[in-house]
């Protein structure tokens, strides 16, 4: 999705072309997620840019696409460039943080859980 977002729309109201918007974008990322993941990928993941121009687009992390529109919104823009490409994402394992190898952490030294010996 390529698309560049009109705030103002002669005779709607401004809130509920918003709310259309935001349905919009939430409904093309479940519809993109609900199709087949391509061999080799674990799940969908998204490349995302934010702009008010298609020109000064930046970057965007999809969990915060819903924040930047509102933030737009705030300072009285009149439209928004999004684009939001699927593309086939690899699960990572997550490296086990130092504190699980037996070092720091939880340690019981024989007391109870007020700290006084039994």
């Amino acid at each position: 999705m390529k698309k560049t977002f009109q705030l103002h729309i002669e005779g709607k109201n401004s809130d509920r072309v918003l709310d259309a918007i935001k349905h919009e974008i939430r409904k093309y990322i479940k519809r993109e997620r609900g199709r087949p993941v391509p061999a080799g990928a674990d799940f969908w993941d998204f490349d995302c840019k934010f702009g008010s121009t298609a020109e000064s687009a930046a970057v965007a992390h999809l969990s915060a696409l819903i924040g930047l529109i509102d933030g737009v919104v705030r300072e009285g823009g009149t439209q928004f460039y999004v684009e939001i490409l699927a593309k086939g994402g690899h699960r990572q394992a997550r490296p086990a943080p130092a504190g699980e190898e037996g070092e720091g952490g939880a340690t019981s030294d024989g007391n109870g859980a007020d700290g006084s010996a039994d």
